[in-house]
């Protein structure tokens, strides 16, 4: 199976895009009309629309259970300066968990691989699953389920 979320992710950041360019030009105008105190509010509001893009960390994910092995490819969807590409991929047999965790009402979701090594246990880091729509993130959780259950 294969999931991408490629053409959601491209969505999200061009809406971040967008918004902050109108609040930025918004908050230059008030600055130039003399009007500090609202652009300064205007700043505040810029803050708070990139803390929500930061917390939510919308990320480009490409997931791909086949040929025997699990592969997540990742980047952040939004994300100044340049990108950093990861990628998570190792045999379907030493897959020891797959840990999906949710927040802020399902909205927000985050997965973490645990798998066997020669050495132990070993868990890859979290990756946020917050683009990714909700039937897709269902059919990610039942594939990795059915591995884990073979």
């Amino acid at each position: 199976m294969r999931i991408s979320n490629k053409s959601r992710a491209i969505s999200y950041k061009r809406l971040f895009f967008l918004v902050s360019i109108i609040i930025a030009l918004g908050a230059l105008v008030l600055f130039l009309l003399d009007l500090t105190l609202y652009g300064i509010a205007a700043v505040g509001v810029f803050s708070l629309w990139y803390l929500y893009f930061h917390v939510a960390d919308y990320q480009f994910i490409e997931y791909s259970d086949e040929d025997g092995k699990i592969t997540l490819r990742f980047f952040k969807a939004v994300s100044f300066g340049s990108k950093s590409y990861h990628s998570i991929e190792f045999p379907q047999n030493i897959l020891q968990n797959a840990h999906f965790e949710n927040s802020v009402f399902g909205k927000l979701s985050d997965i973490t691989f645990i798998v066997r090594t020669k050495r132990g246990i070993a868990e890859y880091p979290s990756v946020s699953l917050s683009a990714v729509p909700f039937d897709e993130r269902k059919k990610m959780q039942e594939s990795l389920f059915k591995i884990l259950h073979r």
